[in-house]
């Protein structure tokens, strides 16, 4: 079975700062980490080869230093790595991001299936995974919590929906989208950190994949970030300190008042207490 897993590097949750101008992620000196739930796909995968054979290669689009996240990639185990950089990628939004690891996905043909996190930690779309199973015209299942029976030319898993679990079975190839119930990811072994130091990524271009211009970076986007703002929060209310029981008579009191002063005291269960 050979899997491709598409990884995105994302800032520490801590450092996410954005340019209130450009409505873009500022990225420059701030330490980049592998998305935490893309850690989640990487396991699956390297758990559906062990259970079947074949090869786990990691993708990801970004700037040169992106190479650190799939170095973590093969740490963990897997076989091979693409970085996909460009700087006619920049300013891709989840459509234009879809489409250009849709296109490096179709020059790794064949394959059986795409596996990638739920989502990404700094933007939180949830988009690129459908995204790419539209690109390349998959079957697609989201919120995979647990992968039942896998075989050369179907799958058979579970996914969370609303109020329960959904079995489905697929066949191959396809693509899925898994959530934390996947399994925990591992840790990488010492073989492994050297070998990911000493392999050398390829880095593949827009031309390398046969990309369209018109559909990539800030151009091939139709969405746009128009403003960045901090809600203010403001609420005028009665703060009342209890150090004492008539201090809790007060706060009682209050908060009848302001029931009764927007019309809902209609709303309060009477208590029969049998007074």
């Amino acid at each position: 079975m050979n899997i491709i897993v598409p990884i995105k590097q994302v800032p520490e949750t801590s450092n996410v700062k954005m340019d209130p101008e450009t409505g873009r992620m500022q990225r420059t000196g701030v330490e980049g980490i592998v998305n935490p739930l893309d850690l989640f796909a990487i396991e699956a995968a390297l758990r559906l080869r062990e259970a079947n054979g074949g090869t786990v290669t990691a993708i990801t689009m970004g700037p040169p230093k992106a190479d650190t996240a799939l170095r973590d990639a093969l740490a963990m185990g897997c076989d091979g790595a693409i970085l996909l950089s460009d700087r006619r990628f920049g300013g891709s939004d989840t459509w234009a991001t879809a489409y250009v690891l849709s296109k490096a996905i179709q020059k790794l043909s064949p394959f059986d299936l795409v596996i990638c996190g739920e989502r990404a930690t700094d933007g939180e779309t949830g988009q690129v995974g459908p995204g790419i199973a539209a690109f390349l015209n998959l079957p697609l299942a989201t919120y995979v919590s647990r992968i039942i029976e896998s075989g050369e030319e179907s799958l058979r898993i579970e996914r969370l929906i609303e109020g329960g679990r959904e079995i489905i079975w697929s066949p191959l190839p396809m693509v899925i989208t898994v959530v934390k119930e996947i399994g925990a990811p591992r840790l990488g072994t010492v073989r492994n950190k050297l070998r990911a130091r000493k392999t050398e990524i390829p880095t593949w271009d827009a031309d390398v994949i046969n990309a369209n211009v018109e559909l990539i970076g800030l151009k091939g986007s139709p969405t746009r970030v128009v403003k960045i703002y901090s809600p203010n929060l403001s609420r005028k209310g009665l703060v009342v300190e209890i150090k004492n029981p008539e201090d809790l008579e007060k706060a009682g009191a209050a908060f009848a008042q302001f029931l009764q002063d927007r019309d809902l005291t209609n709303f309060i269960p009477k208590c029969d207490c049998g007074e």
